[in-house]
């Protein structure tokens, strides 16, 4: 076995064969269910046996250091019986599946941090009476995964934690229209983070966090920034997800990025996790967001919404991109700042339109309460389960006066500065590199930014969509298909309340009661 540390790029072909080796017998958007646990069992076995060994040396021998370990579990990081640690597992011969079920299970009665993020996985799970994986495919990914180890001095946390990242990504492209429900493009995430700039102590949310992507890069720029200066008070960091599977994944991701995260299951515009003594949503110093774009929920998760969150109007059914902005907004400090991926339709719907248009309405409270700092349109098909742009929208609850952005906003049209790529298109480094400092320069650069007054927003109908500020190649702005059905349908939504109002008043004037 190797000494020196596995580099980035083995530890993806290595993590990327153990997905190959079982292509054909399951689709592929279930790979990640058996792969990840499989890994995430790997790199607890031998950190454990990394500090099983480090106790030895402290206490004289490894018997003892077992019976120490075994009284007080809080020795280690996370304790693994005998049958769940990568020897036993190795030696396993028949019934893989029934012994790896038992093995997750063990291992999260014994951590209660785990359970319910390692135990969810069955692998002897059968459909239509074939098992889903055969003991086959999972004895060859025991034997590719054990090649190397992946213990405390075999592999830093952050060259891990980008594999798994990669191996996210590669699940992402071949599960098509679902992906977007777990995984945000690398370079978007990291561009957020550097939007955010976190400094030290901050707490940090994503009510829609997936597989924790955005939380992680937010931690990772983090540690670019201050290094492992210990000194210096450490971020904390909350999410919550929806889905079961994609929950425990947010959880192992924070485990082998190794940082700490609290990470909640369960439907944020429902029932929000986070919440203070008095029932009050907790607010956090930074928000950083990739929600499901254009999502339908009925009028009455607004109307009857218990946490005051809709201050600014209710969005319509046929999308909760303000919805969910205004989510983030009250989960804000009050010198909060927030950043959220989101349909690009979001900040131009319904300008330019006569009637009442809701989306328009609250964009337009937002605007006039001068709480939007900069709006980045994206280049095209980088996500995984749309072709369509995307916008990032920062939110400052207190633009810094000394910088002249009061009653500013900065619109920055990078759609043309991205590379080529299989099967998406992706942001360079210095597309990235460039936006910040754009952002933290606050500058217009001809043919990327534009700094716009919010007189200017009003005399554009609080469009803030940056082609229309900073166009590019003289392209007129077009309305994209997927934004014109979405106004169609609010339209739609507007012209059945007035006729339900309108048949009111005729039944009052008839005096009919129904």
């Amino acid at each position: 076995m190797p000494k020196n540390l596995l580099d980035i790029k083995l530890l993806e072909n290595l993590l990327w064969e153990a997905a190959c080796s079982i292509r054909g017998e399951i689709d592929a958007p279930k790979y990640k269910d058996y792969i990840l646990p499989l890994i995430f069992i790997k790199r607890l076995s031998d950190v454990f046996d990394d500090e099983l060994n480090t106790l030895s040396e402290k206490f004289g021998s490894s018997e003892k250091a077992e019976k120490l370990i075994e009284i007080d579990h809080s020795l280690v990081r996370f304790y693994l019986p005998k049958k769940a640690r990568w020897e036993s597992i190795s030696k396993q011969t028949t019934g893989l599946g029934e012994y790896l079920t038992d093995v997750v299970r063990a291992i999260a009665r014994e951590n209660q941090k785990l359970q319910g993020v390692i135990d969810i996985v069955d692998f002897n799970a059968t459909t239509a009476g074939q098992r889903v994986i055969s003991d086959e495919s999972l004895k060859r990914l025991i034997e590719i995964l054990g090649r190397y180890r992946l213990g405390l001095k075999d592999v830093e946390p952050d060259i891990f934690g980008r594999a798994y990242e990669y191996l996210l990504r590669k699940f992402a492209e071949g599960s098509g229209q679902s992906a977007g429900e777990f995984y945000t493009p690398k370079e978007v995430a990291i561009l957020m983070s550097y939007l955010l700039d976190p400094e030290p102590g901050q707490e940090v949310y994503d009510p829609c966090c997936g597989s924790g992507g955005l939380l992680i890069k937010t931690f990772l720029r983090f540690r670019d920034k201050y290094g492992h200066d210990t000194t210096l008070a450490p971020l904390k960091f909350y999410g919550q997800e929806i889905l079961a599977s994609t929950f425990a994944m947010a959880r192992m991701n924070a485990f082998i990025h190794d940082m700490e995260a609290d990470i909640a299951i369960g439907n944020t515009m429902e029932r929000p996790a986070f919440l203070n003594s008095d029932g009050s949503l907790k607010k956090f110093d930074l928000v950083t967001a990739n929600p499901m774009w254009n999502q339908k929920f009925k009028q009455s998760t607004y109307e009857n919404d218990p946490y005051n969150r809709f201050i600014f109007g209710y969005p319509p059914e046929s999308s909760a991109d303000w919805g969910w902005i205004q989510h983030m907004y009250a989960s804000l400090k009050d010198n909060g700042r927030m950043a959220v991926v989101i349909d690009t339709g979001a900040v131009s719907r319904g300008s330019g339109t006569s009637g009442k248009n809701r989306e328009r309405d609250i964009r337009k409270a937002f605007v006039d309460s001068d709480l939007i700092e900069a709006v980045i349109l994206l280049p095209e098909n980088l996500f995984y389960n749309t072709t369509a742009a995307g916008v990032i929208i920062v939110i400052n609850k207190n633009k810094p006066q000394n910088e002249n952005r009061k009653s500013q906003i900065l619109l920055i049209n990078i759609s043309d500065l991205y590379e080529k790529g299989r099967p998406k298109n992706y942001l360079p480094d210095s597309t990235i590199q460039r936006v910040y400092e754009i952002y933290k320069d606050w500058k217009e650069e001809e043919g990327i930014s534009k700094i716009i007054t919010i007189d200017e927003a009003i005399r554009n109908d609080y469009n803030l969509s940056p082609s229309r500020y900073v166009s590019k190649n003289n392209q007129d702005e077009v309305l994209p298909l997927e934004e014109a059905i979405v106004e169609f349908e609010e339209a739609e939504e507007e012209r059945k309340k007035a006729d339900e109002k309108l048949w009111e008043i005729i039944r009052s004037l008839r005096g009919e009661s129904g």
